[in-house]
């Protein structure tokens, strides 16, 4: 079976700008870069990666576009750039020379829920579909209804939901996250990752029956067209190392047919991030 990675990380690790690794995720303290993904890819079979910012700096989207162009596994980059810039069509006009960046991402979880409906987000927002590019939602469930209210003014964007909205899965809070999800599932462009599960259940005690009511919620509502498998490696590793997530989700997905398999870990990340 196919699988492409559409979420994973890189970075060369500074106390400064990654403050957000605490003690508790020391293990992930220091450098990751695509020598030491690659080798985890070709062991487990997976054809090629999405690399998604850190960053919240064009300087580190650059950075990453360097080692795309260097890395033929590295089919995709999702960038950062300033969606509420005034010149935003002029940055996005600039970065379509490069053919292996997708779209864009800003830590939403790490802002108000209102910062996404400030008229100069949505006005970045609304740019770009105009450029090609996609947008990567990353959220904690308290955002999910501003995200709601994004989406309903840009229907036409390709939007992806990182991690599931990072459900409450440690404190197995389902039911109003469900809830939320289902009114973004209704948009048919809106798609979800199947990803970072594993660092909101319980690092140290978590089973794969923790995860299935979660899994079991985003198939019921955005179906198999709209799912897509992703590590988010090498944060995933305060929790699992890339072999045992994986293996996870394959082991979920493993009763379904293989034609949604397939669409799971590989054709729907072809058709959103063009791929």
């Amino acid at each position: 079976m196919q699988v492409i990675d559409t979420h994973q990380h890189f970075w060369e690790y500074d106390p400064s700008r990654h403050e957000w690794i605490s003690d508790e995720m020391s293990v992930i303290r220091r450098d990751f870069l695509p020598k030491d993904l690659q080798s985890l890819l070709s062991r487990n079979g997976v054809s090629g990666c999405v690399n998604v910012q850190v960053d919240q700096s064009e300087a580190e989207t650059l950075w990453m576009l360097d080692h795309a162009a260097k890395h033929d596994f590295i089919l995709g980059v999702v960038g950062w750039v300033d969606l509420k810039g005034k010149d935003i069509r002029d940055r996005l006009a600039y970065f379509t020379q490069f053919p292996k960046l997708k779209g864009f991402r800003h830590i939403l979880q790490a802002e108000a829920p209102a910062f996404m409906l400030d008229n100069a987000f949505l006005n970045g927002i609304s740019a770009l579909k105009d450029f090609g590019f996609t947008y990567d939602i990353l959220v904690f469930p308290r955002h999910l209804p501003a995200v709601l209210d994004m989406v309903i003014t840009n229907p036409d964007q390709p939007f992806v939901i990182d991690h599931l909205a990072k459900p409450y899965i440690k404190d197995n809070m389902l039911e109003l996250w469900k809830k939320d999800m289902e009114r973004l599932s209704a948009f048919p462009n809106v798609y979800c990752k199947v990803s970072g599960m594993v660092t909101e259940a319980d690092w140290s005690r978590w089973t794969s029956d923790d995860l299935h009511p979660y899994l079991d919620a985003v198939v019921e509502l955005f179906g198999i067209d709209r799912l897509m498998f992703g590590s988010d490696w090498p944060v995933c590793l305060v929790a699992a190392n890339y072999d045992q997530w994986l293996s996870t989700v394959k082991a979920y997905f493993s009763g379904f047919s293989e034609d949604d398999q397939h669409k799971v870990f590989y054709g729907n990340a072809k058709r959103f991030y063009r791929l």
